[in-house]
């Protein structure tokens, strides 16, 4: 090795960190393992101003979605879809029986998105509405709004013992 060469490795720039992935990192082509099954994160929500994720899991022809959210610690819930549509956003009340349980709203709230990958929204971007509701039961029930479509969700809280993550190959 030259003088020339020596002197350039030391007076190189190191390398900067990469950062670290959290699990408010998880996008498409990761795997996630919840209540001891195994799926792959097809797609991925993220809203802008929410330190949150949401996640589309895929295990076979089964797909779940898991909600993500950094508060004072991280907060887990695993959702089904479900059937059932709302007339108007307008018109989504704060109380809400559905096949005997009565569920209670929670939380609502707006944000801009951005999505990667298959998400149940088909458009990029955009305004999503969110409605957050929970029955005495600790059953949770999500609907969401976006472009005149309604989604509703069924789920519960998971603990964060119960979820681990592997990255993908990207």
């Amino acid at each position: 090795m030259s003088l020339f060469q020596r002197v350039k490795n030391i007076l190189k720039k190191p390398e900067p960190l990469k950062a670290e992935r959290s699990v408010l990192t998880l996008g498409p082509g990761d795997v996630c393992e919840v209540s001891l099954v195994t799926y792959q994160v097809v797609g991925r929500t993220k809203p802008v101003n929410r330190n949150a994720v949401w996640l589309s899991l895929r295990d076979g022809a089964d797909i779940r979605y898991l909600s993500i959210e950094e508060r004072m610690q991280s907060e887990f819930a695993l959702y089904s879809a479900i059937d059932g549509r709302l007339d108007s956003m307008d018109e989504v009340p704060a109380h809400i029986e559905l096949d005997g349980i009565d569920y209670h709203l929670e939380e609502q709230y707006a944000s801009r998105i951005a999505e990667a990958g298959q998400t149940p929204f088909t458009s990029s971007g955009g305004e999503l509405y969110v409605w957050q509701f929970q029955s005495d039961g600790r059953k949770l029930l999500r609907i969401e709004w976006q472009d005149g479509r309604f989604m509703l969700y069924e789920g519960e809280q998971i603990l964060p013992a119960d979820v681990e993550w592997l990255r993908g190959n990207v």
